[in-house]
């Protein structure tokens, strides 16, 4: 193996380890997420309010597309992703409300 050629490899299990650390981050980020949204689910039911708040989404979007923009993240990824975790805390919300 060539110096150039152990170079790449440690650098790529660097950022192999950044990656999995991030992973991580994000897997444990969503779960609060997803806690705080439940919190907010049971609220709602128990005060007969709407599973969704299209307003209140349409803001967090927004939020999210000039985020991602400060970011240097594509924003219409983020916006995907966000209206996809959207679509299941709507979806938690309406299993709470049965």
């Amino acid at each position: 193996m060539t110096d150039a050629v152990a170079r790449a490899a440690e650098l790529l299990k660097h950022h192999r380890e950044s990656i999995d650390r991030l992973d991580a981050i994000l897997v444990y980020t969503l779960a609060e997420r997803f806690k705080h949204t439940q919190a907010v689910g049971k609220l709602k039911a128990q005060h007969e309010l709407p599973p969704s708040d299209p307003a209140r989404e349409a803001r967090q979007i927004e939020r999210l597309e000039r985020l991602s923009k400060e970011a240097d993240l594509d924003p219409e990824f983020a916006k995907q992703f966000l209206n996809f975790i959207i679509g299941e805390v709507i979806r938690h919300h309406e299993k709470l409300q049965k």
